[in-house]
């Protein structure tokens, strides 16, 4: 199954988030280490943009041997087709750059209910959500996701499945919950400002 992990240093909340050092790691390397975990994640690709200002990032990447795509920077979901055609991916996990705690074991269970329920458009925990942020899990099909990109707006080609779950009686859609207690109670797990690292420093 391929991965694609979207991730740049535009950020305007919180500017090179993904570059920040967490007990001396950089966040995006925190989330590909995790990522990586699953041996059901076969090829994993950062997608990032083409703009200058994700030219530190993709120094990063290249630095540490992990593969990248640069594309759009406000259509990301041009950019995760193209990784995926590139990729000839039938099906990719798409996963956020600003989420260090995600859990490999989140990304497997999403990747079996895939494989048992044919014909699916999105396996999801967001729609409701029903993980904290920073376990989301999504799994887009491709050829669905082509069809109807043209039709998406400013905000969904940004946002990538909201046109989905907005027209959601004409997709197949599934959405899983938590079948554990190990999220019970826990905040959200994302990094969203700088004030929010405090807390996923003392989860790590």
């Amino acid at each position: 199954m391929l991965a694609i992990i979207q991730a740049r240093t535009s950020s305007k909340r919180f500017p090179k988030k993904v570059l920040y050092k967490i007990n001396s790691k950089p966040l995006i390397i925190w989330v590909v280490n995790n990522v990586l975990k699953s041996k059901l994640i076969s090829n994993l690709i950062i997608a990032t943009s083409k703009d200058k200002s994700d030219n530190q990032l993709v120094n990063l990447i290249k630095k540490s041997k992990y593969k990248f795509y640069r594309g759009s920077l406000k259509n990301v979901a041009l950019r995760m087709l193209k990784v995926a055609q590139i990729n000839n991916a039938k099906y990719f996990v798409r996963l956020s750059g600003d989420s260090p705690l995600i859990d490999y074991k989140i990304i497997n269970r999403a990747i079996k209910i895939l494989k048992k329920n044919n014909n699916i458009d999105i396996v999801t925990n967001v729609f409701p959500r029903t993980y904290p942020s920073g376990q989301s899990i999504e799994i887009i099909k491709t050829k669905i996701l082509k069809k109807y990109i043209s039709n998406f707006n400013r905000s969904e080609k940004e946002h990538v499945t909201t046109f989905f779950y907005s027209n959601s009686n004409k997709f197949r859609i599934i959405n899983f919950k938590k079948n554990t207690n190990n999220y019970k109670n826990l905040p959200k797990l994302s990094i969203d400002y700088k004030s929010d690292l405090k807390k996923i420093r003392k989860f790590i």
